[in-house]
């Protein structure tokens, strides 16, 4: 058992494709001599549930005398490793255990999913011969976590990629359902979609310290606001695009105004490309706290995909520094 990982793969990732890849990671761990027990997700949350027994029986394990697991490994998209995440932090709290602890395992990640951000931000390479091997190695890295409180999780849900708030939740939800259409373009076309509808912007005042500038407090109407701790959403948009998940802040972008189609058009067309910055319309920081008020409308909110809420009124959004040990190499740049 030393060094076992334990595989929890989600049969339903990427519209149930990712099924397919079964197969071929069991004989890529074997090839790797990577001794495994892998175990098929049956419903939402039940990743959760499996994660979090996993990490308790390691700890209690180790705690014994006997041999615990390497890692926590999740198979499929970001919702998985979202559940997963959730499910690691679950055990943690429930054990007594901050910070990083040679007993508890550590999270590591096989994209089979369809947008993969976590993975991209997390540097895991969307090639599962390199990812397989990446769970081999013995480099790990302490990844932060954040933390959003409100809506349907009033004590919080915990995301490794980031939340969005307005315009990307919607595009989110239109992707979803277009299961014909692969990978990130099916975000394109939500995208698409979601500019036609056009939905009114609530009001916000979003407070947040420890920005470049110290502690701020904007009240405007906003049509998309993310909050990442990794670089990317819906596979092609890089909200963060010099985010760093262990830099033990979050990366914000959202627009400021009631932004026309065409000024919101030309925003996500820079948000491929990573150069938002520049965009007077556009407002970039760093901190370790936000919240976020609709003091008109409702916010619409999501957290690595989980709807958090559809018509809230008031989030907060935290920063964890090093929460979880992370298989692989921590990004630089």
């Amino acid at each position: 058992m030393e060094n076992t990982i334990y595989v929890v793969f989600n049969p339903t990732a990427d519209h149930g494709k990712a099924l397919k890849h079964v197969a071929q990671i069991e004989a890529c761990l074997d090839r790797n001599n990577i001794a495994y027990k892998l175990e098929l997700t049956r419903s939402s949350g039940h990743a959760i549930k499996l994660s979090r027994e996993a990490a308790r029986q390691s700890v209690e394990n180790h705690r014994g005398g006997r041999a615990g697991l390497k890692a926590v490994v999740a198979a499929g998209g970001d919702g998985t490793v979202n559940e997963v995440i959730n499910g690691l932090l679950e055990a943690k709290a429930e054990l007594n255990i901050s910070g990083p602890n040679v007993e508890f395992p550590a999270l590591g990640v096989i994209p089979v999913g369809r947008g993969n951000d976590f993975a991209y931000g997390a540097g895991v390479v969307h090639d599962l011969e390199k990812a397989c091997r990446l769970l081999k190695g013995e480099q790990q890295y302490e990844m932060d976590v954040g933390v959003v409180r409100g809506g349907l999780f009033p004590h919080g849900r915990y995301f490794g990629n980031g939340i969005g708030i307005g315009f990307d939740t919607l595009v989110g939800l239109e992707a979803a359902k277009v299961t014909w259409i692969p990978g990130f373009l099916g975000y394109v076309y939500g995208a698409l979609k979601t500019l036609l509808v056009y939905p009114q912007s609530p009001k916000v005042c979003i407070s947040y310290d420890g920005g470049s500038s110290g502690a701020q407090r904007v009240e405007v109407h906003s049509q998309q606001i993310s909050i990442m701790n990794g670089r990317r959403m819906g596979g092609a948009f890089f909200m963060a695009p010099e985010g760093l998940n262990s830099d033990k802040v979050l990366d914000l972008c959202m627009t400021k105004g009631e932004l026309r189609r065409g000024e919101l058009l030309s925003a996500l067309g820079q948000y491929t490309r990573g150069t938002q910055a520049g965009n007077p319309h556009v407002l970039t920081d760093r901190a370790k706290t936000f919240e976020i008020e609709a003091s008109e409308g409702g916010l619409v909110c999501h957290a690595d995909g989980e709807t958090v809420c559809t018509d809230g009124k008031n989030l907060q959004v935290e920063c964890i520094p090093h929460a979880l040990q992370m298989l692989g190499e921590a990004r630089e740049s």
